[in-house]
């Protein structure tokens, strides 16, 4: 790695209409060598280091330095005083800048960890094509900026979600059984002992992988199913309240109804406007 730092940067200003878009890029940059140390400082807003090649030190709000290795992410959070380096050898680091409400709702569904300032990453890869597509969009420059940059900061946080060493890359075991069997009509516990796990230890893996408790997750899965057949198949309500694994139809009916907004009867009849249902 070359002695000599070397960096880009841009910055941008989202007015209050990109704002609303839920989330905004702030910035984007990449530098590489020996960097200088950073901080103590405090950010305003999140922050999405990303580490490529090389090795260094991050502490976080005061505390004891801990390692950190290429390929990571190293988090900033708003109010939260950080300080790190590269070790002597330098590094190659991409970063960027992020705010709006939809940080809490990729917080609430375990993307970003407050708990977890270091995450190791399998392959810095994706994300790093990811900030790079920001860089390309804000040298390029658009009316539209703001609105693109917007959208690729999904696209990195979706990327580091995905490159985290402790995520399978195959896909999650417990997600792909949970998926499979949803439209059983069994509880939780149940799927907790077909898969060899104590029922809190289900509850946190689904918590972390996907923000919600196994029971609302199953939901989710059987809601989506029973929208498909809804949409396709010219089944009564009560049929398909059974192959998603409802022996009560009204009960089905009232759980779809306050998740998604409107009766069972009603979503069908949104979606053959129109035109015929197809055949079962």
């Amino acid at each position: 790695m070359a002695e000599r730092s070397t960096h880009w940067w841009h910055y941008l200003t989202p007015g209050p209409a990109h704002r609303r878009l839920g989330l905004v890029c702030l910035g984007v940059g990449t530098q590489h060598g020996r960097l200088p140390t950073v901080g103590p400082r405090v950010w305003d807003n999140h922050v999405a280091v990303l580490v490529t090649e090389g090795a260094g030190w991050f502490s976080q709000a005061g505390g004891a330095p801990v390692e950190v290795r290429a390929p990571a992410v190293l988090w900033l959070f708003p109010g939260v005083p950080h300080h790190y380096a590269p070790h002597e050898q330098g590094w190659s680091e991409w970063f960027v800048d992020f705010d709006g409400p939809a940080v809490q709702a990729y917080t609430d569904l375990g993307f970003i960890d407050p708990e977890r300032p270091v995450v190791p990453l399998r392959d810095a890869e994706p994300a790093r094509h990811a900030m790079a597509r920001i860089a390309r969009a804000c040298r390029r420059g658009s009316p539209y900026l703001e609105v693109e940059t917007s959208a690729m900061v999904h696209e990195v946080l979706v990327a580091l979600r995905r490159a985290r060493a402790d995520e399978d890359p195959q896909g999650e075991p417990v997600l792909e059984h949970l998926t499979r069997d949803a439209c059983l009509p069994i509880p939780v516990a149940e799927h907790a002992r077909r898969l060899g796990m104590p029922v809190a230890d289900l509850r946190q893996v689904v918590r972390r992988l996907t923000g919600c408790s196994p029971k609302d997750y199953l939901l989710t899965v059987r809601l989506n199913r029973a929208k498909e057949l809804l949409s396709s198949v010219d089944l009564p309500v009560a049929a398909i309240a059974r192959r998603v694994g409802y022996d009560d139809p009204a009960y089905f009916t009232r759980m779809f109804t306050r998740r998604v907004g409107l009766p069972p009867s009603e979503f069908r009849a949104r979606q053959f406007r129109g035109f015929p249902p197809a055949a079962g």
